[in-house]
């Protein structure tokens, strides 16, 4: 988690705050961005929490930014408030469990500069074992929760 407290309603214009979370979390779990098989993006489809989310995602995955499907069920859930968190939990546990990853439903026209994977409009069946869930906030305040499959050794 961090708080960037750039402004009442803003993030960070070049997200800092989400960064510093995404950071943090991987150093927490003992992993690195190579890890990670996909994103549970905040992806509330406005102008500037995409562009600086992708800003963000871009910083911390470097050259696999493009790679790493990175897809948001607020498109189908909407917007949770304080639940949204909780709630985007529960789908990265299904996607590792059922080795698929959830879409972001509706996406017709899309930004020439998100240009990520945002696994359009159909679930994607692959191997997830490990998911990040990003949760950002009014104010910069940012949490990324990152879900591993057991394994029972």
């Amino acid at each position: 988690s961090s708080s960037d407290a750039f402004r009442v309603t803003d993030m960070h214009e070049e997200g800092r705050g989400a960064v510093q979370a995404m950071q943090a979390a991987l150093a927490d779990a003992g992993l690195t961005y190579k890890d990670i098989d996909c994103i549970n993006t905040h992806g509330t489809s406005t102008q500037e929490n995409d562009h600086v989310e992708t800003l963000a995602i871009k910083t911390v995955f470097r050259e696999r930014a493009k790679d790493v499907p990175a897809s948001s069920v607020k498109s189908m859930l909407g917007h949770l408030i304080g639940a949204a968190g909780g709630a985007e939990l529960i789908t990265c546990v299904l996607a590792i469990r059922d080795n698929i990853v959830p879409p972001t439903t509706n996406m017709v026209d899309r930004d020439p500069k998100l240009d990520l994977d945002y696994v359009p409009n159909e679930p994607r069946k692959m191997p997830v074992n490990i998911v990040m869930n990003e949760s950002f906030g009014f104010g910069g305040q940012n949490n990324v929760v990152i879900v591993k499959r057991f394994a029972d050794e």
